[in-house]
């Protein structure tokens, strides 16, 4: 199914829509303030191995984050964080930028990167932090290419649906995506190191 949904004011019957997809076990490509992403519900396991079985992608590769309503519900998922991180953070979001953190325990496994951390979005995208604050939990987030190929970005959400209609369950049109990645910054400590430099400024 191929959803359009206003990114200015989402339509929230089809959020809803949305939402009960994904209480279903079901996957969503959806758009982000950066790139189109497939996304599920971060607590169904079956979900997750699907979206893997799309990617190609082996157990144990971590290529995964959560996608956030807001830094409260962050805070849900992480360890506990400095001040300086909180307000770097506060002034980050929502913004195209990926935080690498200390996971704490209702993180499931699957999303934990090496030495207990996770990678958290909180996009400037009214689509998904809709359906995030509907679902009542993060969803997932991971490219709609597979990270080893040198592929470019697909923008064009009919396009998206033509390529992944028989894989997902519904492709959400929120208008044209951009191609380029988030900014991915490792916040577990004090001094913040940038991973990957992507659409988010760098003077952080």
């Amino acid at each position: 199914m191929l959803l359009n949904i206003n990114q200015d004011n989402p339509d929230k019957r089809k959020v809803d829509q949305i939402t009960k997809c994904l209480e279903n076990g079901g996957i969503i490509v959806y758009p982000t303030d950066t790139l189109y992403t497939i996304g599920c519900s971060i607590f169904n396991s079956k979900a997750m191995e699907r979206i893997r079985q799309i990617k190609g992608l082996e157990n144990g590769e971590a290529h995964f984050s959560l996608v956030c309503h807001d830094l409260s519900q962050i805070s849900e998922f992480t360890a506990p964080f400095s001040k300086p991180i909180y307000k770097m953070m506060k002034r980050l979001i929502p913004g195209p930028y990926t935080f690498i953190l200390k996971a704490n325990k209702n993180v499931p496994k699957l999303f934990k990167f090496k030495k207990d951390t996770v990678g958290i979005r909180v996009p400037d995208n009214n689509i998904p932090r809709s359906i995030v604050e509907s679902l009542g939990h993060p969803i997932t987030s991971t490219s709609i290419h597979h990270d080893d190929k040198v592929l470019e970005y697909m923008t064009d959400p009919e396009m998206i649906y033509e390529k992944y209609h028989k894989l997902v369950d519904i492709v959400v049109d929120g208008g044209f995506g951009d191609n380029e990645p988030s900014t991915v910054l490792d916040m577990t400590s004090e001094d913040v190191e940038v991973i990957r430099e992507g659409k988010g400024m760098l003077e952080v």
